[in-house]
């Protein structure tokens, strides 16, 4: 990129005026190479707060020895939480000898099921990092998590009553930086530094991956704004974390210019076209247009560099077919959670419970199986199940086992959360991408009409599709062709 773009220009004339700005930058839009013309177009001092160590350390390298780069909690650290490095530095425990250590030693009956103490733990502490992602002053019972199978709302109740003096005392635990019984983390510190309110001495701020920032680094950030210039740099439609506290933060930036990034120099224009097809579907503000001298086709791919699913189980279930043809395979961030989920079907296949938190209130693997089929709330757990019944915990156990590292497989398996930020030359997405249901409404040649595409889905399609630089194999997607009529 040797030419700014025109949208670059105009990011920079409005970043040297002092404007707030809100910089909306689409997949491969060159957000980083931007944000380097802010920093350089100044010699004011600023601090770039980045989403990991990685992106932190390769952005120190980049931009003008003026800028800062660091994650939100290297800051936090550098201020209040090198207090801590003792406990950091701590010994695991399982969260059961937390719990009992706090005074959690019995099981509770609610409703029709006996909650252990072991899980009772594990929703107290729970509890506790919930509260350190938010942006509350105080531990509340509305951080206590909701268990599966726990459906109704007094039952749930009931749960908060229990769980939360525990989670109090486990905060309280924290609090000391010499000792304790809580396994003391970097979230824990982050949250404890943000209640000081701090203030981050630079005249400006870029925060990346805005998208998907917690509500707690959000009010850090916004409670800059009376002495520095805010920047807000991510992509609304890559927005994908929701489920585990993370949010949009840039839609309620308000009094700052909103501008955006279109042009991506990672894939040409028939890679733009499929991308906005979802774009649109997530009504995300933002339409790409793509590189002409990088042109990227589209269709069946025999062998790519990485297969994306949308879940866990569909990656595993890649892995174990890419494995039984030969291929060396990598597993993105490794099996660990596939393990883990492994070593409970075994536990409940054997007759034994588990702590795995997803499967902890099930006595057998009947049980989950029942669920899996027949509960409204069970079906993401039927992909899961499958697997299970048809290859057995070993199987998954071993697969596992026979995975490479990426450096040294012929694919890459990965869900499309966990490849987000990243790229590959060939991409084909996987099969556990489902299409809408079914509505009971005909249209009018008689064809039953499918439900909407859900923002939700909308938006990791748009991720999954947009990792491929020069071919896309559009596999478990390729149901939107049917879909928009095309």
């Amino acid at each position: 990129m040797s030419t700014p773009t025109d949208e670059q220009v105009h990011a920079v004339d409005a970043f040297r005026a002092g404007h707030h700005l809100s910089l909306q930058a689409g997949a491969g839009t060159g957000k980083t190479t931007t944000l380097e013309m802010l920093a350089a177009s100044t010699n004011r001092r600023g601090r770039y707060i980045a989403f990991n160590k990685d992106i932190a350390c390769d952005a120190a390298k980049r931009f003008p020895r003026t800028v800062t780069c660091r994650t939100a909690h290297a800051s936090a650290y550098a201020a209040l939480g090198h207090s801590y490095a003792g406990r950091l530095n701590g010994p695991r425990q399982p969260a059961w000898k937390t719990g009992q250590a706090l005074g959690l030693t019995r099981p509770v009956r609610i409703g029709d099921h006996e909650i252990s103490h072991r899980t009772l733990s594990n929703a107290a502490l729970r509890a506790v990092k919930r509260f350190c992602y938010s942006a509350d002053r105080a531990l509340g019972r509305q951080h206590v998590p909701r268990l599966r199978r726990l459906a109704t709302t007094a039952e749930h109740t009931q749960l908060a009553d229990v769980v939360f003096p525990f989670a109090v005392k486990a905060w309280a635990d924290l609090q000391n930086p010499h000792q304790g019984v809580v396994q003391f983390e970097h979230d824990h510190y982050l949250k404890m530094w943000a209640l000081t309110q701090p203030k981050i001495e630079a005249d400006f701020l870029f925060l990346d991956e805005a998208q998907d920032t917690n509500p707690v680094l959000e009010q850090v950030f916004n409670a800059q704004r009376e002495h520095a210039q805010l920047v807000m740099v991510g992509d609304s439609a890559q927005a994908i974390y929701g489920w585990r506290g993370a949010r949009d933060v840039m839609t309620d930036f308000t009094d700052a210019t909103a501008l955006t990034l279109t042009r991506s120099f990672r894939f040409g224009p028939l890679l733009a076209e499929q991308a906005n097809r979802w774009l649109e579907l997530a009504e995300a503000p933002i339409r790409l247009t793509g590189c002409e001298t990088m042109p990227t086709e589209v269709g069946e791919i025999a062998n790519p560099d990485a297969v994306l699913c949308r879940t866990n189980i569909g990656a595993m279930a890649e892995v174990m077919r890419l494995l039984s043809e030969g291929h060396r395979v990598a597993l993105a961030r490794g099996g660990h959670t596939l393990a883990g989920l492994a070593l409970a079907a075994r536990d409940l296949k054997e007759g034994r419970r588990t702590n795995h938190p997803e499967l902890v209130l099930f006595a057998s693997w009947g049980d989950v199986q029942d669920y899996a089929a027949y509960d409204p709330s069970g079906g993401d757990l039927q992909p899961f199940v499958d697997l299970v019944d048809t290859h057995g915990p070993e199987a998954i156990l071993a697969a596992v086992d026979e995975l490479t590292d990426e450096d040294h497989a012929d694919v890459t398996v990965s869900t499309a959360h966990k490849a987000k930020g990243r790229e590959w030359p060939t991409v084909r997405i996987g099969d556990d991408f489902p299409p809408p249901k079914d509505t009971d409404q005909q249209d009018a040649e008689g064809r039953l009409i499918p439900e909407p595409v859900s923002d939700t889905d909308a938006r990791l399609a748009y991720v999954a599709v947009t990792r491929a630089r020069h071919h896309l194999d559009l596999g478990g997607l390729s149901w939107i062709d049917s879909h928009l009529g095309n």
